[in-house]
């Protein structure tokens, strides 16, 4: 059986949540990404941040002891400003609303970034910079009124910063939504421009998304038509996970990145709903839950799960969720009950 790196060939991989949290690594990516590169596969990293360009997220990211080059990075910005490019003429002028870097993605796809709508451009890009304010987005009011094309990197409501979640792009750009009427084309997740950038970039053709969030990364692929690798090192959790509607629904499920490099600490969510797992584990609906049950005798008064096991176990209850609609757990017996603690749910014993 092959691993994940093994099998794709590129690994679109997210950063707040998936390989750093708080800014630092988390556990076990440094050496998953190493082995995954052994193993054949590209890591990029993509990421909806309209304000740092890749040299220094890459140098963020060997500070972290993750070794990677700026052409590994892909930011939001240059998947907007080749949104532009592929619409517009070499030399058209461009409103930018965002940081310098916008600025400069904006020129690195040969279009000429300006700043005010006298000047006319034939379009608006919009990304997050602290010192957006009233006057830069009335220049970008002016400039949509007369039907400039609008682009947005992103349209992510709040920033996460050491003091809290703070206005992101998506509020400025909420904006200017209520003062036009109007309505952005979007580069960054949970939209495909950005992964289908990064794709071109390594020429990719067996692409894998990997990430924390079902709202941006999974329904990122989802959109891009891509399969995902969901890792429960972030923001998005396994009792999200059993509700999650089809278009936030990850191919695969991993505790945390290892899951790339090793075939027994990743798994294929089965498309199948109430079924067994080989002798394993069995899920049944019955009084409103899902009913997990070992199918084992125990005899431990504290029972262990490996982290394997329990994986299988979040796997079978994610179909029998997704085909009955039920996400309410149960352990039927005390392996099950350690599985689904494994697992992040607060359950009574069985």
């Amino acid at each position: 059986m092959s691993t994940l790196a093994e099998t794709h060939d590129a690994l679109l991989l997210d950063l707040d949540g998936t390989i750093y949290l708080g800014g630092q690594p988390i556990d076990h990516v440094a050496v998953a990404l190493a082995r995954a590169a052994q193993q054949g596969a590209h890591s990029i990293f993509v990421t909806n941040n309209a304000s740092r360009p890749p040299t220094e997220v890459a140098e963020s990211l060997a500070s972290m002891g993750i070794p990677a080059e700026p052409s590994d990075v892909l930011t939001s910005p240059q998947a907007a400003a080749a949104m532009l490019a592929d619409r517009h003429p070499r030399g058209a002028k461009v409103l930018v609303v965002g940081a310098p870097w916008l600025e400069t993605s904006v020129r690195n796809v040969g279009l000429t970034p300006v700043r005010e709508a006298a000047d006319d451009p034939v379009a608006v890009v919009q990304g997050h910079s602290p010192e957006t304010g009233w006057r830069q987005l009335a220049e970008a009011c002016i400039a949509l009124r007369t039907g400039a094309d609008w682009v947005a990197c992103n349209i992510d409501s709040t920033l996460p910063t050491d003091r809290g979640l703070l206005p992101g792009n998506g509020a400025m750009v909420a904006a200017l939504v209520a003062a036009t009427g109007l309505s952005p084309r979007v580069a960054g997740k949970p939209e495909r421009p950005l992964l289908d950038e990064a794709i071109r970039l390594v020429n990719s053709s067996r692409p894998l998304v990997v990430g924390d969030r079902l709202d941006t990364d999974i329904a990122c692929a989802h959109a891009a038509d891509v399969p995902s690798l969901m890792v429960l090192t972030g923001v998005s959790t396994t009792a999200d996970l059993l509700a999650a509607p089809a278009a936030l629904r990850p191919t695969y499920l991993a505790f945390d990145m290892r899951g790339l490099v090793d075939e027994d600490r990743s798994v294929r969510i089965p498309t199948a709903g109430s079924a067994r797992n080989g002798v394993e584990w069995s899920v049944t609906a019955q009084d409103g839950a899902l009913m997990l049950a070992s199918g084992q005798a125990v005899s431990e008064v504290q029972p262990t799960v490996s982290d394997a096991g329990a994986l299988r176990a979040l796997a079978m209850l994610a179909a029998a969720a997704w085909a009955s609609g039920v996400t309410a757990v149960r352990p039927a017996d005390r392996l099950a009950g350690a599985a689904l603690a494994r697992c992040g749910f607060v359950v009574g014993a069985p």
